[in-house]
């Protein structure tokens, strides 16, 4: 594994926004049905719109960010430049978190997903499976070349097309009005975790800036289709898939109450195919490629996210080591796919997203802060892409990401305290150990 220097200019506007909708595009197959339990159509509905708007403010900031500071840190070294080694670290760890954790929650919808199919093989046989695999293939060498991913990425976009095409025809509104509120307008603001989850990843575009042809031109370009697909396909899934039979449909695995499912686009179309048609198999079949598609992004990610904090002693210098033999980071795949299979025996989906999502909104809060600091300390730093309507936009994100934060904190305190003190004892552990010359 190497840093980013002299890595060649390749990537297309097409590539990056075949990237970015790829790493994001199984929060349509999964995950976001879970915020319907919460608040309802209503509530999740409105929690999108806002986490939205958060998204599309967010993305073009932070490529300024990927743009005037191309290293594979990412928001770590954003954050260095901008408030120093400590605030740095936190972050570092932060976009950890979100990124080590965000792939055990996909593993387990492509274990339910392969359920479905082959109800004989269990849910988490198949999610620690895949993730032997594709950990194994990554510390062979692997790449997640670009076009690989954009192909994954159009079938799964054209079956979430196809969905949406079988779905509409038996679409009644008023499937979106039945039990709207279920807990009321506060039920909002409990679904913001899994309205996030329909865009998390998407920052990770930001971190091939350097490896993209014009990024003045082409990063913004990327951006821009990626958030423009990802919102589309996000209004799209959210109506179609609801109002076949109503919002608990496509959350319980009953259908009514009780355990819930994290494979609701199956449960949505076996209402109307039933489970033994072709198209039911279609869908399970090329959905799977999404899984898998942001799965595997979503791990190199990681990967290089431990190596980097590892290579500068900012957690065990083991993890930032270079397999002599496959020259990939190995150490620190295999330690993030321990952790990832801990948090799969756990068979929390649910509670594992929302802690990857306060990863993603500490990632968002720092950046934001950053970019506004590396204004006025670094007027003269050299910016490839200056996003629009600064300061609005970066400020228009961090507003909504603090308030999204401290209402997943008063909705989930519990997590939010095992979140915040992962960062604490980090930290301790850091300004302890860390050794003095670095």
């Amino acid at each position: 594994m190497t840093q980013n220097k002299g890595l060649k200019k390749t990537l297309t506007p097409f590539m990056l926004w075949g990237l970015g909708v790829g790493y994001v595009i199984s929060g349509m197959y999964f995950g976001w049905n879970l915020g319907l339990e919460k608040g309802g159509t209503g509530g999740m509905a409105i929690a999108t719109l806002v986490i939205m708007v958060m998204y599309v403010t967010f993305t073009f900031s932070y490529a300024e960010l990927a743009c005037a500071i191309p290293k594979a840190g990412g928001v770590f070294d954003y954050a260095n430049r901008a408030m120093g080694k400590n605030v740095g670290f936190i972050a570092g760890i932060a976009q950890v978190i979100e990124f080590i954790l965000a792939p055990p929650a996909i593993a387990f919808a492509i274990g339910a997903y392969f359920n479905a199919f082959f109800p004989q093989v269990p849910i988490l046989t198949s999610a620690i499976a895949i993730y032997f695999v594709f950990t194994g293939l990554n510390v062979y060498g692997v790449k997640a070349a670009a076009s690989f991913e954009v192909i994954v990425t159009i079938f799964a976009v054209g079956e979430l097309l196809l969905f949406a095409g079988l779905s509409f025809p038996k679409f009644q509104a008023v499937h979106l009005t039945n039990n709207a509120l279920p807990n009321g307008w506060g039920g909002a603001f409990a679904a913001i975790p899994f309205a996030i989850w329909f865009f998390l990843g998407i920052e990770g575009i930001a971190n091939v800036a350097e490896e993209t042809k014009n990024p003045q031109r082409d990063i913004s370009k990327g951006f821009g289709w990626a958030i423009l697909t990802l919102a589309i396909l996000c209004i799209l899934i959210f109506i179609s898939a609801t109002g076949i039979a109503g919002w608990e449909a496509i959350v319980y695995k009953n259908g009514i109450s009780g355990e819930t499912s994290d494979s609701p686009l199956p449960l949505a179309l076996a209402k109307i195919t039933g489970s033994n048609h072709p198209m039911y198999h279609l869908l399970i079949t090329v959905g799977l490629f999404g899984l898998v598609a942001s799965f595997h992004g979503l791990i190199l990610a990681a990967g290089r996210s431990t190596y980097e904090m590892g290579r500068v002693h900012n957690l065990p210098a083991a993890l930032g080591k270079i397999s002599p033999r496959f020259h990939t980071p190995a150490n620190a795949l295999l330690g993030n796919m321990v952790i990832g299979i801990l948090a799969l025996l756990s068979g929390k989906t649910s509670e594992i997203i929302i802690v990857s999502v306060f990863g993603a909104l500490t990632l968002y809060i720092i950046s934001m802060v950053s970019i506004i600091i590396l204004r006025r300390q670094e007027p003269d730093l050299p910016r490839p892409f200056r996003v629009a309507f600064y300061p609005a936009f970066p400020v228009i994100a961090l507003v909504i990401a603090t308030i999204s934060i401290v209402a997943m904190l008063i909705f989930n305190l519990v997590l939010g305290l095992i979140y915040f003190s992962l960062l604490a004892v980090s930290f301790l552990l850091y300004k302890i150990f860390k050794p003095a010359h670095t």
